[in-house]
């Protein structure tokens, strides 16, 4: 797989305004993409994980069902 590096900069831009980085895993098979919120991080940022699974399929250049995504608090 082949993860877009320009869009993945800029959704990480577009994410550090509320205090989020990714951390972004390509397995060749699928994505896993952990949400990490920082101290001053805005709790009801985020968007509905469906929804961010569309922006990430988008940004990322990969099928939306290879993406696995891990929102802040769970493993």
């Amino acid at each position: 797989m082949s993860i877009d590096e320009s869009a993945l900069a800029q959704l990480r831009s577009t994410l550090a305004a509320d205090d989020y980085d990714l951390a972004v895993t390509d397995t060749g098979t699928d994505v896993r993409v952990s949400i990490i919120a920082g101290p001053a991080a805005c709790e009801d940022c985020l968007v509905p994980k469906p929804l961010m699974r569309g922006v990430l399929h988008k940004a990322l250049g990969v099928p939306e069902d290879t993406i696995t995504l891990i929102y802040p608090g769970e493993d």
